[in-house]
């Protein structure tokens, strides 16, 4: 399977070490899910990561994007891209969205209200499935 994390399931899986993402983990290094990011969103990580709730000096916060990129596949766009998709009210998420369509993602997996409520648009459809990391957990369980 193959999926896209936003920002705080990155932080869940590896800062936090969530138990929540501990069969993501597991998932993603016996190649059972293929992670994507790009540019956008590695910026993003880097952004967030400098957040001083997170207390991450410089050192950590390289260790963090480096063993992010380590689990992601990066799948950048060659051209301007114009998608079909449901709008997010926070513009910043459009970019996991897009990101899922670019790189044929069948989850997007999120912790975020907004996103999570994305789910259920009919017109136009997101583009995959988005689904907390639990869910995402009991699918691949699933199968």
């Amino acid at each position: 399977m193959r999926a896209v994390l936003d920002t705080n399931v990155v932080l869940d899986l590896l800062h936090f070490a969530d138990p929540q993402t501990l069969a993501l983990r597991r998932a993603i290094v016996d190649g059972a899910l293929q992670c994507f990011s790009d540019r956008s969103c590695l910026d993003e990580l880097r952004r967030v990561s400098a957040y001083t709730r997170l207390a991450l000096d410089g050192a950590a916060r390289a260790t963090l994007i480096d063993a992010y990129r380590r689990l992601v596949t990066i799948c950048d766009a060659d051209t301007d891209e114009d998608y079909p998709l449901p709008r997010c009210r926070d513009a910043d998420d459009q970019k996991f969205l897009i990101l899922a369509v670019r790189c044929r993602a069948d989850m997007l997996l999120t912790r975020d209200r907004q996103l999570l409520r994305l789910a259920s648009r009919r017109r136009p459809p997101p583009p995959c499935a988005i689904l907390t990391a639990a869910a995402a957990c009991a699918r691949l369980a699933s199968r």
